[in-house]
C-alpha cells in the first residue's frame, strides 16, 4: 500500500466535526464512553498506562534546513524524514479508519503579532475539548479581534494506534509509542499514548523554536499581576509540580497564565488559552481558585471518582500521581482577557529540592540568575513522566529542557538581556523539602511560600537584611513577616548538623559536575555553589 500523506487526511464534512461547542464535545465523549461526569460537571478520563508524558518517545525530524539550530542529544534525538512519513501514514490510515473524527482550530499565543494558528486532529472528543480549553479558540474575548483562521501546525493525534513490532522493525524503532515533530513541515505525530499532555507540549515545543528569531523570550512560567492595578507582574518558572500553577492562582493576583509566556518588547503574553494543574491533594482551603474551575467545560485526568455520589476523590493516586485538570483560563475569576501584560518586576524560579538543603528563598545577583537558570534545578516529581515513581534531583536548562528545541545559552542569554533592560529582580524559590531529604524531611509548608511571594510581591523582601549561605553563596533573608526564622537557614531545621554539611556538599558537587556541561561566562560559574 503506497504512503499516506497529510493531503490524504479525510477531513469532510460527513465525518468530521470541527470546534464544536464544549457542551457538544462533552456529550459525545460520555456516548463514546470515553469519560464520566463528575458532581461537580467535570468531564473525567483515564489515559491509559501513559499517566504523564513519554519524553524517551519524542523525536524530532532531522533535515538540514534545521540542523544547525538545534541542541541535538538527549532531549532532542533525531528521527529520519522516512521515519516521519512512515508515522504520518500510519496515523492518517487510523484516523480515517474512524467513523468520525474531531477537529480544534484555534491559536497559541494571546498576543496577535505572534501568534500561530493550531489544527487539532483527533480520534476522541475529549481530546478535542482539551485543545479547546488549553489553545485559544476562535471569536472569543481572548482571540481579539475576529480575521480569518491561519494555519501554522497540524497536530494529528491517533493515540490509540500503537505501533506494532512490524512495524517497529519496519521503522527501525523500538518503542510502541512515539510522538514524532517537524520543525519545517510544522506537524506533529502522536502515536500510541493518549496522555493529552502531548498536544499541550508540543505546540509549546514549536513556539520555543519560533519565538526567538522575532526577539521574543519563550518562558516556561506562570504569570499574574496585581488585580487592583494590572501591574506588577510576576514570572515564576519551574517544572512540572513545582507550584507555578498553584502559586499563580492567587485571589489577590490576576492571572495572566498558569504555565507557557512570552516576553517581547511589549510585555508578556500567554501562549494558551487555559490552564493545565496538576490536582493531587486539593483542597477548597488550600487552592480555592483551582477548585472552583473544575466545573462544566473542565477535564479532569486519571482522577478517582466515587462511582455512586461521582465526588472526585483529590487525595488517590490509583492511576498516577500526576491528576490533573484542565480548564479555560477565563474560569479563573479575574484573570486577564486577552492574557497580555506589561514587563515583570519580579521574576521567580522555583525548584522542588528533594536534598532538603536549599534555602525556601533567596535573592539572586544577575550572575547568579543565569546560572541558576541556565542549571535549572529541581527534582523530577512522581508522575510527571512515565516511570517517574519518586522524586529524585534533576537539572533541566531553563526550567523546562525538555521543551527546548534550541541550545540552552540561547534562551539564558535573552532572560538576562530581559532583565538587565527592563530592572526585574530575581528569586530562587524552594517548594521541595525542609528538615531533611525526601523520605526524613517534609515538604515546605504552602502557607510560608505564600508568604514569601507576598513579601516578594510588596517589595518587603528587598528591603530586609541578608545572610549569605556557606555553601551555596545565596542571599538568605534575616526575617520574612509570618515565617518562623528558624526556616530561613535550611541547616537550622536538621537535627543533625554534620548530615545536612555533608548533604549540602553533596548537591553542590552536582551542580559543579552539571554546569560544566554548559559554555558560560566565567563571572556566571563563579556565581555557583561554593561547597
Amino acid at each position: 500500500m503506497p504512503k499516506l500523506t497529510l493531503a490524504d487526511l479525510d477531513l469532510s464534512p460527513k465525518r468530521v466535526h470541527t470546534n464544536l461547542a464544549s457542551a457538544e464535545l462533552v456529550e459525545r465523549a460520555l456516548a463514546a464512553g470515553e469519560g464520566r461526569l463528575a458532581a461537580n460537571g467535570a468531564l473525567v478520563c483515564l489515559t491509559g498506562d501513559r499517566t504523564g508524558r513519554s519524553p524517551k518517545d519524542k523525536h524530532l525530524e532531522e533535515v538540514p534546513q534545521i540542523y544547525d539550530k538545534i541542541w541535538w542529544g538527549k532531549v532532542n534525538t533525531p528521527i529520519s524524514p522516512a521515519q516521519f512519513d512512515e508515522a504520518i501514514s500510519i496515523a492518517v490510515e487510523h484516523l480515517n479508519s474512524c467513523p468520525r473524527a474531531y477537529v480544534f482550530e484555534g491559536y497559541a499565543g494571546a498576543d496577535p503579532t505572534h501568534r500561530l494558528g493550531v489544527q487539532v486532529v483527533t480520534e476522541q472528543a475529549w481530546h478535542s475539548l482539551f485543545a479547546s480549553t488549553l489553545f485559544i479558540r476562535q471569536g472569543t474575548k481572548a482571540a481579539g479581534k475576529p480575521v480569518p483562521f491561519k494555519k501554522d501546525w497540524t497536530i494529528i493525534n491517533a493515540g490509540r494506534r500503537r505501533l506494532t513490532a512490524e512495524e517497529q522493525a519496519r521503522m527501525n524503532y523500538k518503542s510502541p509509542v512515539l510522538i514524532a515533530q517537524s520543525l519545517s513541515r510544522k506537524i506533529v505525530v502522536i502515536l500510541g499514548t493518549e496522555y493529552a499532555g502531548e498536544i499541550k507540549k508540543s505546540i509549546f515545543y514549536a513556539m520555543n523554536f519560533d519565538m526567538p528569531e522575532v526577539g521574543v523570550f519563550p518562558m516556561h512560567c506562570s504569570c499574574n499581576v496585581d488585580k487592583a492595578t494590572g501591574q506588577n507582574a510576576a514570572l515564576f518558572f519551574g517544572l512540572s509540580g513545582t507550584g507555578k500553577t498553584t502559586l499563580s492562582a492567587d485571589p489577590n493576583r490576576a492571572l495572566i497564565g498558569d504555565d507557557e509566556h512570552g516576553w517581547s518588547e511589549q510585555g508578556v503574553f500567554n501562549f494558551e488559552g487555559g490552564c493545565y494543574a496538576k490536582c493531587i491533594k486539593l483542597s477548597k482551603e488550600g487552592e480555592p481558585q483551582i477548585w472552583n474551575a473544575i466545573r462544566f467545560g473542565s477535564v479532569l485526568e486519571n482522577t478517582v471518582m466515587d462511582p455512586a455520589t461521582r465526588v472526585p476523590d483529590y487525595d488517590s493516586q490509583k492511576y498516577t500521581e500526576n491528576t490533573r485538570v484542565t480548564y479555560p483560563v477565563d474560569f479563573i475569576d479575574g484573570a486577564v482577557i486577552p492574557s497580555i501584560c506589561g514587563h515583570p518586576r519580579n521574576v521567580i524560579f522555583l525548584t522542588a529540592d528533594a536534598y532538603g538543603v536549599m534555602p525556601p528563598v533567596s535573592k539572586l545577583t544577575p550572575e547568579q540568575a543565569m546560572y541558576y537558570f541556565i542549571n535549572g534545578y529541581t527534582s523530577k516529581l512522581a508522575g510527571t513522566e512515565a516511570g517517574v515513581t519518586e522524586p529524585s534531583p534533576n537539572f533541566s536548562p531553563c526550567f523546562g529542557g525538555v521543551f527546548l528545541p534550541r541550545p540552552p545559552i540561547t534562551y539564558a542569554q535573552q532572560l538576562a538581556d530581559k532583565i538587565k533592560k527592563h530592572g526585574a529582580n530575581v528569586w530562587l524559590l524552594n517548594t521541595g523539602w525542609t528538615g531533611g531529604p525526601y523520605g526524613t524531611g517534609h515538604r515546605f509548608s504552602l502557607k510560608y511560600t505564600r508568604a514569601f511571594v507576598t513579601a516578594i510581591l510588596d517589595g518587603s523582601l528587598a528591603k530586609v537584611k541578608y545572610d549569605t549561605d556557606a555553601v551555596f553563596g545565596l542571599h538568605l533573608p534575616t526575617a520574612v513577616h509570618d515565617v518562623p526564622t528558624e526556616v530561613l537557614h535550611p541547616r537550622n531545621t536538621w537535627k543533625d548538623g554534620a548530615a545536612y554539611d555533608a548533604q549540602a556538599k553533596k548537591l553542590a558537587k552536582l551542580f559543579r559536575d552539571n554546569d560544566k556541561t554548559f559554555d558560560m561566562p566565567e563571572a556566571v560559574r563563579a556565581a555557583g555553589p561554593r561547597g
